[in-house]
This record gives structure tokens, C-alpha cells and sequence, in this order.
């Protein structure tokens, strides 16, 4: 993999190593879709993940971070590859009673710079959640990026975002599901139960 990849460059590498996967779905945001990326799946290889870090380090280089923050659990590996692409500290903040935080020791300066880094995008939530835990240190948030954007462009983020690549599967409020309405079973396979 380059690191001028293409949305169907990187769609193809998903199917070739199974983490594209279609069904019944509940979404991290909530949502219900006919469609899954399981970046973890691509991910576990270590040259994929250094090829994809560099690629996002290289469509957000021009915004000058020194720290990436990513939110646990699906964008650390990623967020430890883009960091180590630009050269810089790659934190990330974890759940504890349900709010985003910094632990382990990790701190950010009113002086920092930071990138938020994710796998993949859906509504945006989990990134702005990231974005203000930077920004309740007085750190200056100057983008966003993941591997994935599910949103269609609706992010709703405040800052520049950067992707690798667009996808458009459906979402679905769960009380207006047609997948629930059909009776398929549905799976709940991102990082949050």
C-alpha cells in the first residue's frame, strides 16, 4: 500500500483482509447499518498500519500538530502510527464512569497542538468527545482525521477533517430499522458494548 492511496485502493484492502463486512449492525453512535469496517482486522498488520499512518500524516502534515489524540479503543493504533509518521507524542483518552479522559500520566499544554486520529468516523461523536477533552487543557485542536468516513461528510466537526476514504453504507435509527423490521439478527462489533 502507497501512501497516495485511493478510497477504492483502501476499500480493496479491506475486503482482501475480511474487514469489510456486511449484515446487521449496531454502530458505536447508536445507529443500525447493512455494513461494517472492522479496521482492527487491517490494522493487526503492522505494515498496513504504518502505510495508513503515513498516509493521514501526510494529507494533515500542513496543520503543524505536535501531539495526535486519539479516543481508546479503536483509534490507538492508528493514532500511534500517525504520530510516529509526523514525529510526534500520540496520546489517547479512555472511558472512565463513561467520560473521555486523560489518563495513564498522559497530559496536554495550553502550548500543544493536537490532531485527533480515529479509525472511523459515523456521526462524529467520539471525535468532538476527544476534541474537548484537548481543549479542557487549553490545548489548541488544529483537525481531525481517520482512516473511514461513514458521516457523508456530516461530521459536524469544527475543525479541518481528513479521511482516507469515504464510505456510503445506510444508517438507520434503530426504532426506524428496515434490517429490525425484517427480523435479522443484529451484532454489536465496535469497541463499546
Amino acid at each position: 500500500m502507497a501512501v497516495s492511496l485511493t478510497s477504492a485502493t483502501l476499500l480493496d484492502v479491506f475486503r482482501r483482509l475480511g474487514a469489510l463486512h456486511e449484515g446487521h449492525f449496531r454502530l458505536t453512535s447508536g445507529l443500525h447499518s447493512p455494513g461494517y469496517l472492522q479496521c482492527a482486522l487491517v490494522l493487526q498488520y503492522p505494515r498496513e498500519a504504518e502505510d495508513l499512518g503515513a498516509a493521514l500524516a501526510a494529507r494533515t502534515s500542513a496543520l503543524g500538530a505536535d501531539v495526535v489524540l486519539s479516543p481508546a479503543l479503536g483509534g490507538i493504533v492508528i493514532g500511534q502510527e500517525v504520530g510516529r509518521a509526523l514525529g510526534v507524542r500520540a496520546l489517547f483518552a479512555e472511558r472512565q464512569d463513561g467520560t473521555l479522559s486523560l489518563r495513564r500520566g498522559f497530559s496536554l499544554l495550553p502550548s500543544d497542538r493536537v490532531l485527533v486520529v480515529e479509525d472511523v468516523v459515523t456521526t462524529g461523536g467520539s471525535t468532538r468527545e476527544t476534541i474537548e477533552v484537548a481543549r479542557a487543557t487549553g490545548a489548541t485542536v488544529v483537525g481531525a482525521a481517520s482512516i473511514i468516513d461513514r458521516s457523508g461528510g456530516n461530521q459536524g466537526l469544527d475543525v479541518p477533517y481528513h479521511s482516507l476514504a469515504t464510505v456510503a453504507f445506510p444508517t438507520y435509527q434503530p426504532e426506524a430499522c428496515p434490517l429490525c423490521a425484517a427480523g435479522k439478527p443484529i451484532v454489536k462489533p465496535g469497541s463499546r458494548a
